[in-house]
């Protein structure tokens, strides 16, 4: 890289579902702008893990609405123009609306659309430090295999997912729930050689295991999750069951984690060689380049979205996003899920004062980070929802560099010229 000292008006740390939102709503608003993930391709969860489905696009109601415009639109448009992206589906087991994923196609999705979206992106670069002063970000210290440099901005949104941004410029945060306590982490599996017509109905699914478990298969965890059929012609089938108690945070948890949850992967496959119909030739096709993590920190915003406001489809006169998944709570390895509706299966809205971090003037947050309670993060954190709020911080970051006071109407007028839903 010739250049080592990189000035920009807005720089979006992350490049997940949230940061390109982020990065392509503050271009949208004529700023000039630097995107930055530590991986080699974008996507965040949806291609690190090859997550199967985005969720928080619609809401569960019959007839389901859409609840997610703006950039995230803009992205199921690009995927349906390449033939990836046919509407979308309610699942059989819950009758939720998700919009099914392939990891790969996501990749080249992305990589069209940001390469149009007048961004500049660097991938393999990892942020390690802030230099921040009197509660303003000044710049940042990157590196890349060939060494140290800077990344200047006016503003700056945290879109790492851990909240890596804030807690380096010294913004307010907490870790985990009310009691430090963070939700599980799932390794995606796909597998193939499954025959035409097999039941993978969950509760066969969860039939085998306990079958599995009794025969005493070890390295089993988790008994019913969640079972996509991949799209396209492959017949893979994509199960979310290897579950593992992890800190995202901590490099030797997350190593005992991931080689932990691969070899549930290979239990699991013998598993359904043996007891499930359909699958003696099934074989691995992949497990996640990573292993999913939930939960890690959280900023502490000038507001803290709430239980109550989600279950009761709160609205707000500040509203910037509207969240329309259900509350999904994975508190213990292994165990079942826990669900709770939004009232009429409605949505509620996200206020603007749940993007701001606190203790940290130029500093926007957006994602699975955003200001909340426990009960209310296990329905913000999906990717849906993450473009929802990823592209209303990087309008709030594209005002923030040309002034020093925001007014609310002004980004929620510029998100509606960008057609987002608020």
């Amino acid at each position: 890289m010739k250049n080592k000292n990189l000035k920009y008006d807005v720089v979006v740390v992350g490049g997940g579902s949230a940061g390109i939102a982020a990065a392509i709503g503050a271009s949208q608003s004529g700023k000039k702008v630097l995107l930055i993930d530590r991986n080699p391709y974008l996507g965040g969860q949806a291609t690190n893990c090859s997550l199967p489905a985005y969720c928080g696009f619609f809401t569960q109601a019959d007839p389901f609405e859409q609840a997610v415009g703006g950039v995230g639109q803009q992205v199921l448009e690009r995927m349906g123009n390449l033939g990836f992206y046919q509407g979308p589906r309610r699942t059989a087991k819950t009758g939720t609306v998700i919009v099914v994923l392939d990891a790969e196609e996501i990749k080249y999705s992305l990589d069209l659309f940001i390469a149009d979206s007048n961004v500049d992106v660097l991938l393999d670069t990892q942020v390690i430090a802030a230099d921040h002063k009197n509660g303003v970000i000044c710049s940042l210290e990157c590196m890349d295999d060939e060494g140290r440099f800077t990344a200047s901005g006016e503003a700056f949104v945290d879109a790492s997912g851990e909240a890596n941004l804030t807690a380096l410029a010294g913004g307010k945060f907490t870790i985990g729930d009310e009691l430090g306590h963070m939700q599980s982490g799932t390794l995606m599996l796909r597998i193939g050689g499954i025959e035409p017509g097999t039941n993978v109905y969950p509760d066969m699914v969860a039939e085998a295991v306990r079958k599995g478990k009794t025969a005493g298969i070890t390295s089993l965890t988790k008994e019913l999750g969640t079972v996509i059929p991949a799209p396209g012609m492959s017949g893979d089938v994509m199960f979310i069951l290897p579950d593992e108690g992890v800190d995202g945070l901590d490099a030797l948890s997350l190593t005992r984690s991931e080689i932990s949850a691969r070899r549930q992967a290979w239990a699991y496959l013998e598993t359904f060689r043996r007891f499930l119909p359909g699958c003696e030739n099934a074989y691995i096709v992949q497990t996640g380049p990573r292993i999913g993590i939930r939960e890690t920190r959280h900023i502490i915003g000038e507001y803290i979205l709430t239980s109550e406001d989600v279950l009761k489809a709160k609205r707000f006169p500040d509203a910037i996003a509207r969240g329309a998944w259900p509350v999904e709570s994975h508190p213990q390895p292994g165990g079942p899920n826990v669900w709770q509706s939004i009232c009429d299966h409605s949505y509620y809205e996200i206020p603007l004062r749940c993007l701001k971090v606190q203790g940290v003037r130029n500093l926007w947050a957006a994602g699975r980070i955003i200001s909340c309670d426990s009960v209310a993060f296990s329905s913000v954190r999906v990717m849906g929802t993450c473009f929802a709020t990823g592209h209303a911080a990087g309008v709030a970051a594209a005002l923030t560099s040309q002034s020093n006071h925001i007014e609310t109407e002004a980004v929620r007028k510029e998100l509606l010229c960008q057609k987002a839903i608020i």
